[in-house]
């Protein structure tokens, strides 16, 4: 402004005109909301990820000592009653290591007892097999059969220094495969004998507002996991009684170590019981011919029905309520991320979060408020 205007500080200056404010779509405003969210928390994810991949023997480690104090703690709590904390804790982890080798050196007995009877049967099996195949409906060529036994000998005669060097780093894998399950016992030690005092500990550390919350969010997830590793180990038992019982009815050789695999494989699921029963059902085909192994596969359909509807829904809906289709692609995403290990994991990580969620949810506490 100029002129005798500027220079009466009492003249009234004219109001500023109205300025231009653009417009945003409500729903492009929401979408932008929920997607720095989503890159935030995809980046907290992928580094926790990438931290646990660094440290995957020390996650591993820790993941097992739980698994071994859910399994244990509560007999650790019954033996307490009558002797010392520290000497039942020694007693129940004692009794399940003499336990766990006994079941190795019973499969390895039963191997090595059978290993030459499996020999022939195997022999005998892969001469009915080439029988089979050169008949109908495959009608395969034997000269086709015998190029591609050949075939195989020449490709391993050729990369027998891979093999080798496999075998050097195998043996480099089992020694970290034992550091894991030392470092586990170590950890369920301490976890059985005092993991409530060391919990509260942690609780203390926090901020004073949030130790409430943390504290209920640790029940909840430690109440969840202890739920389906229990339900999980019942359901691998019940599989693996049932595999060993079927596979001895039938006469299929190594009916003990494939129940054991089978008790194994049932830790991951929808796809770790068809993969051991698969394995059944190659031996029993080489060992017994199709009509056993025909046998074993309709054996992988009513074991997979018996899993899917009975002894889930009864055994683990209680502590897991994660629909099927949750569970299988955290059982494949935990594949792709981290192989066998993560497929294990994956399912009692998502519940665990899940059970968490649902407890700090506002419906939840004004339910607890009011109890």
């Amino acid at each position: 402004m100029t002129g005798p205007a500027a220079l009466d500080p009492g003249a009234r200056q004219a109001p500023p005109g109205p300025r231009y404010t653009p417009r945003v779509n409500p729903t492009l405003q929401t979408a932008a909301a929920y997607a720095w969210r989503i890159l935030v928390v995809g980046a907290v994810v992928y580094a926790a990820f990438s931290a646990l991949g660094r440290f995957h023997e020390v996650a591993a480690a820790v993941f097992l000592g739980l698994v071994v104090t859910a399994v244990l703690r509560p007999i650790a709590d019954i033996l307490a009653r009558p002797m010392p904390r520290a000497l039942a804790v020694a007693v129940a982890l004692l009794g399940s290591i003499v336990l766990a080798l006994g079941v190795l050196t019973l499969v390895g007995e039963v191997v090595a007892g059978e290993r030459a009877g499996l020999e022939r049967e195997f022999s005998e099996g892969l001469g009915r097999i080439e029988h089979w195949l050169e008949g109908p409906p495959f009608r395969l060529n034997p000269k086709t059969l015998g190029g591609l036994r050949s075939r195989i000998g020449q490709v391993l005669s050729s990369h027998r220094s891979v093999l080798i060097s496999t075998a050097v780093s195998g043996v480099g894998r089992l020694v970290e495969v034992v550091t894991v399950f030392v470092l586990a016992l170590f950890c369920s030690v301490f976890f059985i004998h005092s993991g409530d005092r060391q919990w509260d500990w942690f609780c203390d550390q926090l901020p004073r507002a949030a130790r409430a919350r943390v504290a209920v969010a640790g029940r909840a997830a430690w109440r969840t996991f202890t739920g389906y590793t229990h339900g999980i180990i019942l359901v691998a038992g019940t599989n693996a009684v049932l595999v060993g019982l079927a596979l001895f009815a039938l006469g299929v050789p190594l009916a003990l170590p494939l129940a054991l695999l089978e008790f194994f494989a049932a830790f991951i699921p929808l796809i770790g019981s068809p993969i051991a029963l698969a394995v059944a059902a190659v031996v029993a085909l080489a060992a017994k011919g199709p009509i056993v192994a025909a046998v074993v596969l309709v054996l992988i359909v009513v074991i997979g029905q018996i899993e899917g509807h009975l002894l889930h829904p009864l055994v683990m809906g209680w502590a897991v309520r994660l629909h099927p289709v949750v569970v299988a692609l955290s059982v494949i995403g935990g594949a792709i991320a981290a192989g066998v290990l993560g497929a294990v994991v994956a399912v009692p990580l998502v519940s665990v979060l899940w059970s968490v969620r649902q407890a700090l949810s506002p419906a939840d506490e004004s339910t607890r408020a009011k109890e």
